[in-house]
């Protein structure tokens, strides 16, 4: 079932993303700040989503409209389930930190990061054909 091959592809996602993220936290945000870093770094992790996306997206077989959105939506899910339990039950954080992330009004653009989830499978599908 393609699935367990996305739920696969996803934790590659999740290694990518935290390896960027301690990266930007290393290096970037003490150059420039950490609000510019997370504004540059939105950007790097929808490319870094897209580039495994593409690379993966025929082993997960998925071949649909319906199951490539599946796989989107299953990633979404999957994701904010991974950044809330790290960031409550792990690194301690409040619940109106973890919102932050997701407030356009404050600069927050993960929730767009989150939508772009939902349909990266599609796309990269759409482009491998």
């Amino acid at each position: 079932m393609y699935f367990v091959r996305a739920f696969v592809v996803w934790l590659l996602i999740v290694l990518a993303e935290s390896v960027h993220g301690t990266l930007r936290q290393l290096f970037l945000a003490p150059l420039i700040g950490d609000f510019t870093a997370r504004r540059i770094s939105f950007f790097i992790a929808v490319l870094l989503i897209f580039l495994i996306t593409y690379l993966f997206i025929r082993w997960i077989n998925a071949t649909t409209f319906k199951s490539l959105f599946a796989v989107g939506l299953l990633w979404m899910v999957l994701m904010t389930l991974f950044e809330f339990g790290l960031g409550i039950f792990v690194m301690n954080y409040s619940r109106e930190q973890m919102l932050e992330d997701y407030d356009v009004s404050r600069g927050g653009l993960m929730g767009f990061g989150l939508i772009f989830m939902i349909f990266a499978p599609w796309l990269a599908a759409k482009l491998r054909n």
